[in-house]
């Protein structure tokens, strides 16, 4: 007999007080590097710390292990070049090479089980110059701070004893970072959706697009998907790759399309806080549209040698002062300097 389905956004919430934050939500946030002048905490430890919940899995990405390569182009209808001088804004098509993936550091994990989604692209533009981008389908992100990351990671830690998260490190923690209340709030709602082709991907962090004129605008950036949002239902748990399963048919009849658009800034907005969602009706502009025709498996693939470092920016694009850029930076640059490594040894 098939036990009962349980509500996703119930699994969530009931699941991030006792093993999801460590195991899912929050390792889709190991970025955290070298970037304390503490020395406290390094990307050594943070990785580490993934590698003790998800595993070890040589020779795949720390963080996102799960995924696959797509490729196809970003056509710019120029409204953004206003914001930013990048070539790659104004009217015309730039290639693209990315990958989509779940969240957590197991390349085996079952689809359904893992709530959290991502895209990461890299944009080329003619002139040589790169943009590359990595997004969640998340509204924000769960700490305001590294150091709250940090916490947070070592609060859920499981009790040697136990080998389950003491309930009381927890509760101090939401004391220490009220922040989070939020995001457990938006995560007890959710529900993720039956296909990558019908998630929003969202930037999180904050960047300054800078004009001809050398003026700074603050933005965020979402990809919005052109199919319907629709809720993963009790089927998609019988198959554990049922998103990789559904992209491929779904290219096989059409390449599949996402609008980029950007979210300017409005007085008081915070560009170095990640943890706060910007009001809904501050300026959105249409960028231009994200198509993608073709998918491979990563390993090996076009996108396997990528390293989707949120740092390689373009003229016209420069990081905001979120300290979580910084640390994305150097834990990806650890991430990826391991696993290729790895491959290279398995040859």
């Amino acid at each position: 007999m098939n036990k009962p389905f349980l509500s996703v956004g119930h699994k969530i919430v009931r699941l991030a007080i006792i093993i999801v934050i460590p195991l899912l939500l929050i390792a889709l946030f190991v970025w955290a590097g070298g970037w304390l002048n503490t020395g406290r905490l390094t990307s050594d430890k943070l990785i580490t710390a993934l590698e003790k919940s998800n595993g070890n899995h040589p020779g795949y990405r720390r963080n996102h292990a799960k995924g696959v390569c797509i490729l196809g182009d970003f056509s710019a209808n120029g409204n953004a070049s206003a914001l930013s001088r990048a070539a790659l804004f104004a009217s015309g098509v730039t290639p693209v090479v990315g990958r989509l993936a779940i969240a957590g550091g197991n390349p085996n994990a079952p689809d359904y089980a893992v709530p959290i989604r991502s895209m990461a692209l890299a944009f080329y533009q003619k002139n040589g110059e790169q943009w590359r981008t990595g997004m969640n389908a998340m509204p924000f992100f769960p700490v305001q701070s590294v150091q709250g990351f940090y916490d947070l990671q070592t609060a859920t830690l499981p009790d040697a004893k136990t080998g389950k998260p003491d309930p009381a490190r927890m509760q101090a923690f939401v004391r220490q970072h009220p922040e989070i209340k939020p995001f457990f709030a938006w995560a007890k709602q959710y529900v993720p959706s039956s296909s990558w082709v019908r998630d929003q991907f969202n930037s999180l962090n904050a960047f300054n697009f800078i004009d001809k004129e050398g003026h700074s605008h603050l933005v965020r950036w979402s990809m919005v998907p052109h199919a319907d949002y629709q809720a993963m239902d009790e089927n998609e748990k019988n198959d554990a790759n049922f998103l990789q399963r559904d992209l491929q048919q779904r290219l096989a009849n059409g390449p599949q399309k996402w609008d980029l658009m950007v979210t300017v800034a409005g007085s008081g907005d915070k560009g170095n806080d990640a943890s706060i969602g910007w009001p809904a009706d501050r300026q959105v502009i249409n960028a231009g549209t994200l198509t993608i025709n073709k998918t491979t498996a990563q390993q090996q693939g076009v996108c396997n040698d990528i390293n989707y470092d949120p740092l390689i920016l373009p003229d016209g694009i420069t990081a905001s002062d979120d300290p979580l850029l910084n640390a994305r930076s150097s834990a990806y640059a650890k991430s990826y300097n391991a696993r290729t490594h790895e491959q290279a040894g398995a040859h």
